[in-house]
């Protein structure tokens, strides 16, 4: 693989990247933003506040890991302690029964853009209505548990495999979804698409899915893999990722040397750091990389190894914050970050924008040049925030994962539910294809 496109698909490089956008923001020479630091105490107050309000003042240690099993308990309906014990009480043991949970919860993460600020899900059942992460949650256990992404549809127990999720129709997704005229969500097809491709990934990669081109798969090839037999390494766990997933994302994306790189975008704030220190840096140089969905799938398929196998990562801290709408929206909403006159005006002046019913709000495309840096300042605001927040704790440590969950993640989506309570939507509107976001 082409040197520079194997670094732009490293953990390591979303930090090294983002850590010059962050330079650029403390000199001023943002491209679309200006960042008002004085207002990092008043976010970091807030989302220790938020902790503490949940989890305090000794459930600390009950904070789970960033992740989407927690998404499956919406309304405190216990779905997946349902699942572990049917599963059991039908003789399947631990491994396979972290295999099935990876089943789901891949496929469920990699349906898990946003799905707009209408869409709505009503459970069968208890005929609860879910919307945005929690109802994609929902609504993709049920398509799970009714054989939607296996081959055969007789077996008696839900698995996901390459040859089910090859064959996956647009329809059927919509139909599993409830999406209808009167209840759209955004990039329905894509979504689809993408999980057809995941399908054909997977039968191609049979070295570590099996000829089935199962995801669960992968707890035995990383078990093979591992250098003790209660320690796995999210490194090697992240490039198997990307060797999965790197083909899969639509091929409008950016390429470095005809190599796809996924989740990575062209800045012109890293274009401008890196030429005035560089002038014949080379156009990779310019590309931050994000890999959100990947990072969001691998939080989350460290849980079951965890929680069930009782095995434990080396590496995590290489995982970055998740620069999504929620997170990044947190610092917009509380005045940290604001959009240059010009650029508020181009978001302003975009064919959709007016169409919320709250306000009127930006709208820019998911690779333009304003969101790329936006979700590069969140990165970097977030590593910032977790030192802050973490001096607030009153010696609780607290890890990454879990910032993101009782923190961050939850913080935004209040802010954005108390300033645009109508519909709760980001304070920068991204026209999303259901493959990013």
């Amino acid at each position: 693989m082409d040197a520079e496109a194997k670094y732009l698909r490293s953990l390591q490089a979303i930090r090294e990247r983002a850590r010059i956008v962050g330079d650029a923001a403390q000199a001023g020479n943002l491209s679309h933003f200006d960042l008002h630091e004085d207002r990092m105490d008043d976010v970091a107050d807030f989302v220790t506040s938020i902790i503490k309000r949940d989890y305090g003042p000794d459930k600390f240690d009950t904070i789970p890991p960033h992740g989407r099993w927690q998404h499956f308990e919406v309304g405190n309906v216990p779905r997946i302690a349902k699942l572990l014990q049917d599963w059991k009480t039908y003789g399947s043991d631990d491994l396979e029964v972290t295999r099935r949970l990876i089943d789901l919860f891949f496929v469920s993460v990699l349906l898990d853009a946003g799905a707009g600020d209408h869409w709505r899900y009503v459970e069968p059942g208890h005929h609860r209505t879910y919307e945005r992460s929690e109802g994609i949650a929902v609504a993709s256990l049920h398509m799970f548990n009714s054989m939607a992404f296996a081959a055969d549809k007789g077996r008696k127990s839900p698995v996901v495999d390459g040859e089910g999720l090859e064959q996956l129709q647009n329809d059927a997704l919509a139909k599993g979804f409830q999406v209808s005229d009167s209840n759209p969500m955004l990039g329905i097809s894509s979504r689809a698409d993408l999980l057809r491709k995941l399908g054909k990934s997977l039968l191609a990669h049979s070295g570590i899915f099996g000829k089935e081109g199962r995801p669960g798969n992968i707890v035995d090839y990383m078990i093979k893999s591992a250098s003790s037999s209660k320690t796995l390494d999210i490194l090697v766990f992240w490039d198997t990722l990307q060797t999965l997933l790197i083909p899969i994302w639509p091929s409008d994306r950016t390429t470095i040397n005809g190599q796809p790189i996924g989740d990575a975008w062209p800045l012109s704030t890293l274009q401008k750091q890196t030429k005035s220190s560089n002038p014949t840096a080379k156009l990779s140089e310019s590309i931050q990389p994000f890999h959100k969905l990947t990072q969001w799938l691998t939080y989350s398929l460290t849980v079951p190894f965890q929680r069930i196998l009782r095995l434990q990562w080396t590496n995590l801290s290489s995982l970055t914050a998740l620069p999504e709408y929620r997170n990044g929206g947190l610092f917009v909403d509380m005045g940290v970050l604001s959009l240059k006159p010009e650029s508020l005006d181009r978001g302003l002046k975009h064919p959709t924008s007016g169409g919320n019913v709250d306000s009127k709000l930006p709208v820019f495309e998911a690779g333009d040049d304003v969101i790329v840096e936006w979700r590069a300042l969140t990165l970097v605001l977030i590593d910032k925030l977790y030192g802050m927040v973490l001096k607030r704790m009153d010696g609780v440590q607290l890890s990454m994962a879990q910032l993101l969950e009782a923190g961050t993640w939850k913080s935004g989506r209040e802010v954005a539910a108390q300033t645009r309570p109508r519909t709760k939507s980001s304070p920068i509107i991204i026209e999303s294809d259901g493959t990013v976001f």
